[in-house]
């Protein structure tokens, strides 16, 4: 049965409500109501075992009243069953499926625009003359930006926060501070240039490293952490709505945030020493220092 199908045969069996009555209290509270009998059926099977025999059978027919209240305050809102049953899927997908193939945004672009497909990047801790401390990058042999302090005053290791930018290249294709580091803007097409690769994408990306970094610090910097919360997922996807990585899932962006504060702790414990290597490609990252090899699928 679809659930169209399902839905129009329970308002069939809907009844009226009193008069003046809010149509949408009934179904509302009869939902409440049987999630709480799905909860005592569960205790009692819980509690009694073997003895409580229509356990399958409770269950059952709570699960059915609940999608009849279901398929009715659907309706009452004005919305199809069909409808929820898909976005739910597609929800669930963009949060918990990874994209199984990397999105190459500047494939149709001359390769001199493109984020490089494979390459090391070197982190190497220096110590300025007035004894700051501070994080210099390199690729191939020539420094990538400038070389980056904590910009805090305390030391929280922020200077190594480019670890975030390269996870983004690598897993999302995406990072319009590294092709501004590297000087792979896609200034072939002006529009692309201006609106993807330029100052209002580059503020939104360090604004996400800020907001991520932050939410690490407040959790261990993610060790042991296997899963972020929807909250901080959802944030991200709202600031990077206009862009072309909005193609990527939320999946995708836990998995970006995970393997690059694995390289950050990794770089961490060391002092800041090390290399990292990303194949775009095939979105896996190599952190040296730890002999660690990390894939985003």
């Amino acid at each position: 049965m679809e659930f169209s199908q399902y839905q129009n045969a329970a308002l069939r069996t809907d009844q009226p409500t009193v008069p003046e009555t809010d149509p949408v209290v009934v179904p509302m509270l009869g939902l409440l109501g049987e999630a709480g009998s799905i909860a005592t059926a569960y205790k009692k099977q819980l509690r009694d075992g073997a003895a409580f025999r229509h356990a399958k059978h409770q269950l059952r027919q709570d699960l059915g009243d609940i999608l009849w209240y279901v398929a009715v305050l659907a309706d009452r809102f004005g919305l199809d069953l069909d409808d929820i049953a898909v976005a739910s899927l597609v929800k669930a997908a963009d949060r918990w499926k990874p994209t199984p193939a990397p999105l190459l945004f500047d494939e149709d672009y001359p390769e001199a625009e493109q984020l490089p497909r494979r390459a090391v990047f070197a982190f190497t801790p220096v110590t300025l003359p007035d004894g700051r401390g501070v994080i210099t990058l390199h690729c191939d042999g020539q420094q990538v930006g400038d070389p980056l302090t904590d910009a805090s005053r305390i030391s929280d290791d922020y200077r190594l926060h480019d670890v975030f930018h390269l996870a983004c290249a690598c897993a999302l294709g995406w990072s319009p501070v590294l092709r501004s580091l590297m000087h792979r803007k896609r200034k072939s097409d002006l529009r692309v240039d201006e609106a993807e690769d330029g100052g209002r994408a580059i503020a939104i990306e360090e604004g996400i490293s800020a907001l991520v970094f932050a939410y690490a610090a407040r959790h261990d910097y993610l060790d042991g952490v296997t899963h972020l919360d929807n909250e901080l997922l959802a944030t991200i996807g709202s600031m990077v709505s206009h862009l072309e990585v909005s193609a990527r899932r939320a999946a995708d962006w836990e998995q970006t945030i995970l393997v690059a504060f694995t390289a950050w702790r990794q770089l961490h414990a060391t002092g800041g020493c090390g290399t990292l290597t990303f194949d775009l490609l095939t979105r896996t990252l190599e952190v040296a220092t730890a002999d660690l090899y990390m894939h985003f699928l």
